[in-house]
């Protein structure tokens, strides 16, 4: 467990290095890095890492990188496996991941992990609609099938997020539909409100609503959960065939839709407050779902969390934290103090699929090499290529201290000042100072690269853990284009950054 890793031979020595010598903030991270080939962290490195968590968040810094998914899968198969672990709750919507969840428990009349999987219609659809992920249903199908009956043994995949709010809406009606009738024309009714924002756009709805063009659905939305919530108790007693799981499914789903009708409405009065309303539904949804499977099981829940590193890490340790951001990670560190792991997933470079604006198709995009002076172009020069480097304890004296980074001109994240530069004398190899962090979401735009993909984090304060792998290739999407295939063109440089 402290074997440290060999030099890397393939890493080549940058100017900046001095020849061969390392960076002393990256000689720092090279003495205290394990081997994670791939991203793959060692099992007995994993299972100290994680020990008695009951919940290991994942992240990820873009949403479409085959080894950020590959790793987070091999660690979650890992934590079912040898820690009992008994759900994945994924930055998806509730009601497409639940579709996989009924799939994985033989409860589906979906045949393949591929139609499970078809739920996934709404942009970006190779979030989760993409090879690694079909390969980890396929497999959490066959876990669950070779546990049979022992329910403890089974795990499920669930959504923590709110942007399928239509589906929601019919979800909620087509579960009263088969319980209550009377309740359904009510939840109809209700929910009719929305009808004249057109089908499915609830941006459209969210705009209206904003700017006083139309009348919120807030109230309507609210007396729906609350009658859903008062007569389910009394169909659970009546009827003994009613599941709990179903009554648990609809219920979320009506509460996705109160989050939803909120979020959208707040989306277009300012980025902080829309951000905390979905991260903060993503944190009740954990906390409910880890409620729900701890009654069912008899004891406590453990739950592997996939979401992006901008949800994953806490964001007291970041620039958007000082802006009044929260975050999942935040606030399940909260919520469940001494019981989480939050674990960073980073590159240097390689290819991403993602698109150039909203609704844009997948592109296969180069990822440009990180600027130098942030964390990944850190990592890098420790020549160790693919590493795990454990921040527990380097977290500890990173809790307090602006995290926006006030470096003045120069390199975006701070470069080599003083003696020593970044990480000098520090065992943490400057981690626990500000430095810039990249983050690709589904949208990746090179062109202004700086701005709109780096913020200043202290990484020891945000993750317990990072996992770096120096470069990386696009995750492949299940309905691969021509135009997927073909790739980026050739880049014209300057870029403005």
């Amino acid at each position: 467990m402290t074997d440290r890793l060999p030099a890397n031979p393939r890493a080549v020595a940058r100017p900046s290095d001095g020849g061969t010598a390392l960076h002393p903030g990256a000689s720092a991270i090279a003495s205290r890095a394990l081997p994670a080939a791939e991203g793959t962290p060692r099992e007995e490195d994993l299972l100290d890492l994680v020990g008695d968590a009951r919940f290991v968040l994942i992240g990820e810094a873009s949403h479409g990188t085959h080894e950020f998914y590959e790793a987070r899968a091999h660690m979650t198969r890992l934590l079912i496996e040898k820690r009992g672990f008994c759900a994945v709750a994924a930055e998806a919507d509730w009601p497409d991941a639940y579709r996989v969840n009924r799939y994985v428990h033989g409860r589906s009349d979906d045949l393949t992990a591929e139609e499970a999987l078809r739920g996934f219609e709404r942009f970006p659809t190779w979030m989760w609609r993409n090879a690694v992920v079909l390969d980890f249903v396929g497999w959490l199908r066959a876990h669950n099938d070779r546990a049979g009956r022992a329910e403890r043994a089974r795990a499920g995949f669930y959504g923590l997020d709110l942007y399928g709010m239509y589906r929601s809406i019919h979800e909620v009606i087509a579960f009263l539909d088969r319980t209550d009738p009377q309740a359904a024309v009510r939840a109809r009714e209700r929910y009719a409100c929305f009808d004249h924002h057109g089908a499915d756009d609830s941006r459209a709805y969210g705009f209206a609503a904003a700017f006083g063009a139309t009348e919120s659905c807030e109230e309507q939305v609210v007396e729906q959960l609350a009658d859903l919530r008062a007569h389910t108790l009394e169909h659970v007693r009546r009827d003994g065939m009613l599941a709990r799981d179903e009554v648990f499914y609809a219920e979320r789903n009506a509460k996705g839709v109160v989050a939803a009708e909120e979020y959208y409405r707040t989306m277009f009065g300012g980025r902080v407050s829309s951000w905390n309303l979905r991260d903060t539904h993503m944190a009740e949804t954990l906390h409910a779902l880890a409620a729900h499977l701890t009654r069912q099981r008899g004891r406590p829940a453990r739950i592997v969390v996939w979401a992006h590193n901008s949800h994953v890490g806490d964001a007291r340790a970041t620039e958007a934290g000082e802006e009044g951001e929260v975050t999942l990670g935040q606030l399940a560190r909260e919520c469940f103090p001494g019981e989480c792991r939050l674990i960073g997933l980073t590159t240097y470079t390689g290819t991403v699929t993602a698109a150039g604006d909203w609704g844009a198709p997948a592109d296969r995009m180069r990822v440009r090499p990180a600027f130098p002076g942030t964390a990944e172009e850190l990592f890098h020069r420790t020549g160790r290529g693919d590493f795990l480097l454990d921040l527990r304890a380097a977290g500890q004296s990173a809790a307090g201290g602006p995290a926006s980074g006030e470096h003045g001109a120069g390199e975006p994240g701070g470069g080599e000042r003083g003696t020593g530069g970044p990480g000098a004398g520090d065992p943490a190899g400057g981690l626990g100072t500000p430095l810039l962090e990249r983050a690709i979401g589904v949208i990746y735009r090179p062109r202004t690269e700086r701005r709109s993909h780096y913020l200043h984090a202290r990484l020891a304060g945000q993750f317990d853990a990072v996992v770096h792998i120096d470069e990386t290739r696009a995750v492949e999407p299940l309905e691969r284009t021509a135009r997927w295939e073909r790739g980026e063109a050739p880049e014209t440089y300057p870029f403005a950054v």
